[in-house]
């Protein structure tokens, strides 16, 4: 099948962008790296008129410190973020991610940006996102900008805090330097979407885990927060019989979704397993 006719802009400022996008209403898609739009369109299960391409925008792509925070720009590929050195350094745990992102070809064409507002809850990056305590920096009509929490931004399957006429421009991170991380992921097929995932950062005082950070993917409608793990972890030791009861908790609060690769059950079963190998992952590095 071929996408239904449209027409094609590609702006070269982010005022050009919000300039279409309150020109064409509910009429445009914006297209970043297209690895989740393009097949949508192809399938024709939605048909604007207009797309905005905004890869023209170096801005969008850079990534740099800012103070106490690593700034990473919307357009940033998931390629320039897993090999840039920076991230490595201050935000371990999204360079484990995004080896578990696909595979090169999507990573050198899909964007940071683009996946964390596309929003699919077996998605991989909003797990991390979320776990970071990352801040995400939309801009609307009228040069304003705003800045919403990683935990405000998912408001459902698909939907996030980005309205009407907005743009996601940047996503910033506070800095996570020495932390330890991994991202444990589940599939039954080599670069499918995650059945479950946990996505695990740990700071540690010798053998003990001073500070946890813990989000799960494809266990609700968004990315979720495992707080109580968090919470049983501090203190722990990181052994297999240290972490094991904290990660029971894994699945508290959570609705994860009944489908073909498992039922509920299944999967709050999975992220427990999965949570205390994370968080082991990540304390042994």
């Amino acid at each position: 099948m071929i996408p239904a006719p449209f027409d094609y802009l590609a702006p070269e400022s982010v005022e050009e962008v919000l300039a279409a996008l309150a020109e064409s209403g509910d009429d445009a898609k914006v297209l970043a790296g297209g690895q989740s739009l393009l097949p949508v369109l192809r399938l024709r299960l939605n048909a604007p008129e207009k797309i905005i391409d905004i890869g023209r925008i170096p801005a969008l792509r850079e990534i740099h410190e800012d103070g106490e925070y690593l700034a990473i720009g919307a357009m940033a590929t998931h390629d320039d973020v897993l090999h840039n050195a920076l991230v490595t350094e201050h935000a371990l745990l999204l360079h484990k991610t995004l080896v578990e992102v696909a595979d090169p070809q999507i990573r050198h064409r899909g964007t940071v940006g683009g996946a964390l507002v596309h929003a699919d809850p077996a998605g991989d990056l909003g797990a991390a996102a979320l776990a970071l305590d990352a801040e995400l920096v939309i801009a609307g009509p009228g040069g304003a900008t705003r800045t919403v929490a990683a935990k405000d931004f998912f408001v459902d399957i698909f939907e996030t805090a980005v309205q009407d006429g907005e743009l996601l421009t940047q996503i910033r991170i506070p800095k996570h330097t020495g932390w330890r991380a991994h991202y444990e992921k589940f599939v039954r097929v080599a670069h499918q979407w995650a059945i479950v995932a946990v996505a695990a950062t740990v700071r540690m005082d010798g053998g003990t885990i001073s500070e946890a950070r813990v989000a799960l993917t494809n266990m609700g409608s968004t990315p979720v927060r495992a707080a109580s793990v968090e919470r049983a972890l501090v203190g722990k030791p990181a052994t297999d019989d240290g972490v094991r009861e904290a990660a029971t908790l894994a699945a508290e609060g959570t609705s994860p979704p009944s489908d073909l690769n498992g039922d509920a059950a299944y999967r709050k079963h999975l992220a427990g397993v999965l949570t205390r190998r994370a968080v082991l992952a990540a304390a042994g590095e």
